[in-house]
């Protein structure tokens, strides 16, 4: 059994823990208020620009744009979004588990992958396994800016324009609420039809000045505001996630400070009593020796 100042010393290191983690915890919640914020005022672009894009490509325009148009699968391209620190729980991890299970059902049917990675943990972990990472991009900040990522989605862009992959995927978090965060997987090109119910008549848009000019600025915008928004859903997905795992581990910490105090007292008590039974025999030894 420990002594009762290695408990001691133990209960202390414990308690050094508890207030880092606390601390930890303050300032996740702080962060993830700004980055909610942030989140909500970029949402509404990314969901109407989804929805027109959606709608395009549910009509007959006079010029069908390549994003537009499906074509036998040989190579897909994935975009995998995760964050830069850990101690966030199983935020990444979630995400990778689902980006491995998709990309598996690819290479079962003898298909490679491209992947370009945002996020230094993405990076670490599909190294580790052995992808195909053609582009990457990291430390971001707390308020990523569109222009950090252009390079990362042009790359893949360029290869779709290319004929090097036929597919592009994108995985991240999406929020829910601070205790829910889900990964996903979203199809970016060929640009999924609006999944609205089907309305009693199509319609046709009318571009000036060309429909190809205009298209592919359009979709080239719609993919970048899809990475975009992502980015920074992922971002208050990740302070959301380590706030509650911070605060998880504070009362996992009190809990431990706790049982040792218990262990603590237990071992006061044996010592005392061990002490007032040396006594006692000390006493008696001398009360026969006169």
């Amino acid at each position: 059994m420990a002594t009762a100042r290695e408990i001691k010393s133990r209960i202390g290191s414990v308690q050094n823990t508890k207030k880092i983690t606390r601390a930890m915890e303050m300032i996740a919640a702080s962060k993830l208020r700004k980055a909610r914020d942030h989140m909500e005022a970029t949402k509404p672009y990314a969901q109407i620009a989804r929805k027109i894009i959606g709608h395009v490509a549910k009509s007959h325009p006079e010029y069908k744009h390549p994003y537009l148009h499906e074509r036998e699968v040989k190579r897909v391209g994935y975009i995998v979004v995760s964050t830069d620190r850990g101690l966030c729980g199983a935020l990444n991890i979630n995400a990778f588990k689902l980006a491995v299970q998709s990309m598996q059902e690819w290479q079962d049917k003898k298909i490679d992958i491209d992947v370009a990675i945002i996020g230094h943990k993405a990076e670490t972990f599909f190294k580790r396994v052995k992808a195909n990472i053609v582009t990457y991009a990291h430390h971001l900040g707390e308020q990523p800016q569109v222009k950090d990522l252009i390079g990362s989605v042009k790359v893949m862009l360029d290869a779709y324009d290319e004929g090097k992959i036929d597919r592009l995927f994108m995985i991240s978090n999406e929020f829910n609420s601070t205790i829910s965060q889900k990964p996903t997987l979203e199809q970016l090109l060929p640009v999924v039809p609006s999944q609205d119910e089907t309305p009693e008549y199509f319609w046709d848009y009318i571009y000036e000045y060309s429909a190809k000019d205009l298209l592919t600025m359009l979709l080239v915008r719609y993919v970048e505001s899809q990475v975009y928004q992502a980015v920074v859903e992922n971002f208050a997905c990740e302070q959301a996630s380590r706030m509650m795992a911070m605060k998880n581990a504070t009362d996992n910490a009190g809990e431990v400070i706790g049982q040792l105090k218990l262990e603590y007292n237990k071992a006061r008590q044996s010592s005392i009593t061990k002490e007032l039974a040396e006594i006692v025999s000390g006493a008696e030894a001398l009360d026969e020796a006169q």
